[in-house]
C-alpha cells in the first residue's frame, strides 16, 4: 500500500471518529436538554394538569367519544399511569428537542453548542416548556406545524427512517385533536399554492415537496377515525365540532339575535332558555346547571345546534362575517403563556384523576398548581414571553418584505413564510369554530423566535461563506 493511500485512509478513519464523537456530544446534549424543556413541571412536582386533562384520559377507561377529546391521545396518557405522567412530558419534551434539533441541522446549524443554546432560549423566552410539560395535546400542534415544513423544503436534506418518523408526528399530531387536522390541511392548500406561483419565479426560491407532506396528512386522516374505532369502537372522528361552533355564536350575540327573531316557536327547543343564555362559550359549554345540560348535553342538542348554525348563516351572512373576522384578530393578538390555576376550573380534571388514578392523589394535590398556585410567576414569564413573541413576529415580518435582498437565506424565509401562515390559519380555525383563547395562539408561537434563530444563524453563515469567496 503507497504512503498516500495510507495517509488517505488513516484521514478517512480520523473523520468517522470525529464525526462519531460529535454524534455522541450532540446526542448528550439532546438528552441533558430534556429536563431543561421538563423544567416548568419538574418544579410544580408534578405534569402540569388543564381541565381537559381527565376527559382525554377517561376514553380508554370508558371506551367512548367524548366532546373534543382524543381517544388516541387519551390511550397516550394511559400508558404512561405507571411512571404518574412523567414518561409522557419527557417524551413530549425529547419529540421537541428532536425537531429542533432536525431542523438545525438541516440549515448547517448543528452543533451541541448550539442546539444547547437554542432551547435554553426558547425555555426561557418562550412558553415551550410549559406545554411540552402539560398533559395535552397542544405541543403536538406545532411539532406538526415543523415536521410538515421538514418534509416540504428539507426533505432532501433528512434521512429516510426521519421522513417516516416526521410523517408518523403529524399523523399522530392530526387524530390527537381535529384543530390540527384543519391546521394541516390549511398549510399544504398554502404550500400548494406556493409550488403553483414558484413556477413564475427565479430557481433560488425552494419549491415544496408535496407528497410526503400531503401523505403524512392522509394517514392523520386515517389514524384518528381507525383509533377510535379500535379504543372506543366508533370508526368517526372526535366528535362536538359543533357544539364548540354553536358556543362561539352564543358569546358573539348570534344565538340571541336569532331567539329574537324565531322565539316563541315550539320547534327551537333552546326557545324556553332565551333568558338563561350564558354570555361566554365556556359557560355554554362547560358552566354547571347551563342550558345546555338541561338540553341533553352535547349529544343530545347536537342536532338542533347544526340547524340554527346553518340557519343563522342564512339570515345573518354579514353578521357572521364580521364576526369571524373580529374573533380571528382577537386570537391573532392573543400571546400569553396558558396554565389553570384556577381551582374551580381544575375540578373537573381533579375529579377524573381521582377515579381513574386514585393513587396519584396524593401527589396531584402536593403540586404547586394545586396546593399553592403560582399567577404571579407566570405573569413575569409572560412579561417574557409577549415581548420576544411580538419581536420575532416583527422581524419575520421585516424578513418576508425584503426578501428581495438576500440578506436571508431562501430556507430561513420558507420557515418564516410558513410559521406566519399557520399563525394566521390557527387564529382563523381557533377563533371561528371556537372561540379566542391565549392558550389557542401561544401554544405555536415558539416557533416565531425558533424561525428568528434559524434565519439569524443562516445570514452569519452566509456572510461568513461569502467572506470566505471573497
Amino acid at each position: 500500500m503507497s504512503d498516500f493511500s495510507a495517509t488517505a485512509l488513516a484521514h478517512q478513519a480520523a473523520l468517522r471518529q470525529a464525526t462519531l464523537r460529535r454524534f455522541w456530544l450532540l446526542l448528550a446534549v439532546g438528552i441533558a436538554c430534556v429536563p431543561l424543556v421538563m423544567l416548568p413541571a419538574l418544579w410544580n412536582g408534578f405534569p402540569i394538569l388543564f381541565p381537559d386533562t381527565g376527559g382525554y384520559l377517561a376514553r380508554p377507561f370508558e371506551g367512548t367519544l367524548e366532546l373534543g377529546r382524543s381517544a388516541l391521545y387519551g390511550a397516550f396518557l394511559a400508558a404512561g399511569i405507571p411512571f404518574d405522567f412523567w414518561l409522557n412530558v419527557a417524551l413530549q419534551a425529547a419529540l421537541c428537542i428532536w425537531l429542533i434539533a432536525l431542523t438545525l441541522r438541516t440549515h448547517q446549524l448543528s452543533g451541541a453548542g448550539i442546539l444547547l443554546a437554542t432551547v435554553t432560549a426558547l425555555c426561557v423566552a418562550t412558553g415551550l416548556p410549559w406545554y411540552a410539560g402539560t398533559l395535552i395535546p397542544d405541543i403536538l400542534v406545532s411539532a406538526a406545524i415543523l415536521s410538515l415544513y421538514l418534509l416540504a423544503f428539507r426533505g432532501d436534506r433528512i434521512r429516510r427512517w426521519e421522513t417516516i418518523a416526521l410523517g408518523a408526528v403529524i399523523a399522530c399530531a392530526i387524530a390527537s385533536h381535529m384543530g390540527t387536522l384543519a391546521l394541516c390541511l390549511g398549510l399544504i392548500v398554502c404550500l400548494a399554492g406556493w409550488a403553483f406561483v414558484h413556477r413564475r419565479l427565479s430557481d433560488r426560491w425552494p419549491k415544496p415537496r408535496l407528497l410526503a407532506a400531503s401523505l403524512a396528512i392522509a394517514a392523520g386522516l386515517l389514524l384518528a377515525p381507525l383509533s377510535n374505532l379500535v379504543i372506543a369502537d366508533d370508526f368517526a372522528f372526535t366528535p362536538g365540532g359543533e357544539s364548540f361552533v354553536f358556543g362561539r355564536l352564543v358569546q358573539d350575540g348570534i344565538v340571541a339575535d336569532y331567539l329574537e327573531d324565531r322565539c316563541p316557536d315550539p320547534d327551537i327547543k333552546l326557545c324556553p332558555y332565551r333568558s338563561k343564555l350564558p354570555t361566554t362559550a365556556d359557560d355554554w359549554l362547560w358552566a354547571p346547571g347551563n342550558p345546555l345540560g338541561e338540553l341533553g348535553g352535547w349529544r343530545g342538542y347536537a342536532d338542533e345546534a347544526q340547524f340554527i348554525i346553518l340557519d343563522s348563516l342564512r339570515r345573518y351572512p354579514l353578521e357572521h362575517l364580521e364576526t369571524a373576522i373580529t374573533t380571528t384578530f382577537k386570537q391573532l393578538v392573543l400571546m400569553k403563556t396558558e396554565v389553570s390555576l384556577v381551582k374551580d376550573w381544575m375540578a373537573p380534571a381533579i375529579g377524573a384523576l381521582r377515579e381513574l388514578v386514585p393513587g396519584m392523589t396524593p401527589r396531584i394535590a402536593a403540586a404547586r398548581q394545586q396546593a399553592e398556585p403560582f399567577p404571579e410567576l407566570l405573569a413575569r414569564f409572560n412579561t417574557i414571553h409577549v415581548a420576544t413573541a411580538m419581536a420575532s413576529l416583527v422581524l419575520l415580518i421585516g424578513m418576508l418584505v425584503f426578501a428581495r435582498r438576500g440578506w436571508i437565506s431562501p430556507e430561513a424565509l420558507m420557515l418564516a413564510g410558513l410559521v406566519l401562515a399557520a399563525l394566521l390559519i390557527n387564529a382563523a380555525i381557533c377563533g371561528i369554530f371556537s372561540n379566542p383563547v391565549d392558550r389557542y395562539q401561544s401554544r405555536i408561537l415558539w416557533l416565531a423566535p425558533f424561525a428568528a434563530i434559524i434565519a439569524l444563524g443562516t445570514r452569519r453563515q452566509s456572510g461568513a461563506d461569502r467572506n470566505r469567496t471573497s
